[in-house]
């Protein structure tokens, strides 16, 4: 009988380390895959450009623009740097304000009502042809860069944020409220937490709208960032140049990326059990 009451336990947590090596598995795959298939279209792209023979001013090879990043690495990271300061400042701000507004909105039948198409309308408007009214209003600079970030930011994060919380099953809420809960109680326990897939999802939107609207700004009124070396490359005619402020610009819009998918994973693992 002690002897059963012994061994139960251990086949109980047997399957526990096969779990592990299972969800390890899945981690390391989730990042050799995507690494790989970027190395193999590199690897394609560089064959293309050698076969055709192209010229590097129209499309250099993955080899010419990566000797150019390493020969011109200083100016091109402290220019880099200057977007990043922009873009996750603007982020911040505009992801900020965004929830706050957002559930403000979304808490009442009534402002959700009157506000929400006014937010569609606005939303609607591209937020990049509105860098021209930001350098005639604050004159231009890189300060025009962290305007639009927050602007491209702000918008998506409301919308969905003020949609998610007005529509998370007002029923329980209606429930909790009858079983004396507050309101701030069901917004703090209950709307909130359902309303956070919505806003990791809104949060990918704003990460990779925030660098669009920060490069824009940087090629029409700054005179620094990743956006200026566009505009010097261009000017040049030096697509190497071009495509390896690109490059850099890539590896932070998926830091950014992963960085908000894994705080998805650990915030709302619960929604996605079983997948």
């Amino acid at each position: 009988m002690s002897a059963a009451a012994e061994t139960a336990p251990a086949a109980v947590a047997a399957p526990r380390p096969a779990r592990l090596r299972g969800r390890h598995r899945r981690a390391l795959a989730a990042v050799l895959v995507p690494l790989g298939f970027a190395l193999s279209v590199l690897a394609v792209w560089e064959a293309v450009v050698r076969i055709a023979a192209l010229p590097p001013f129209i499309l250099p090879a993955p080899s010419n623009f990566l000797a150019v990043l390493i020969a011109r690495h200083e100016p091109i990271l402290m220019m880099a740097a200057q977007t990043a300061r922009s873009t996750l400042t603007g982020f911040a701000i505009g992801v900020s304000v965004g929830v706050v507004l957002g559930c403000v909105i979304g808490s009442s039948r009534v402002i959700y009502r009157m506000v929400y198409p006014a937010l569609i309308g606005f939303h609607t408007i591209p937020s990049v042809a509105l860098i021209p009214l930001f350098v005639i209003w604050f004159g231009a600079g890189p300060h025009i860069a962290v305007i639009t970030a927050v602007v491209v930011c702000f918008f998506p994060v409301t919308v969905i944020m003020a949609t998610a919380i007005a529509t998370s099953a007002p029923e329980l809420d209606d429930v909790l409220r009858s079983l004396g809960a507050t309101r701030g109680d069901v917004m703090l326990k209950v709307a909130l937490p359902r309303a956070l897939p919505q806003f990791f999802g809104s949060l990918k939107l704003a990460i990779t709208g925030a660098f669009i609207g920060t490069i824009v700004a940087e090629t029409i009124a700054a005179n620094s960032g990743i956006g200026y070396v566009m505009v010097v490359a261009t000017n040049s005619m030096d697509g190497a140049l071009a495509f390896a402020a690109l490059s850099v610009l890539a590896a932070m819009g998926v830091t950014l990326y992963a960085a908000s998918l894994f705080l998805e994973r650990r915030l709302t693992g619960w929604a996605y059990r079983g997948r």
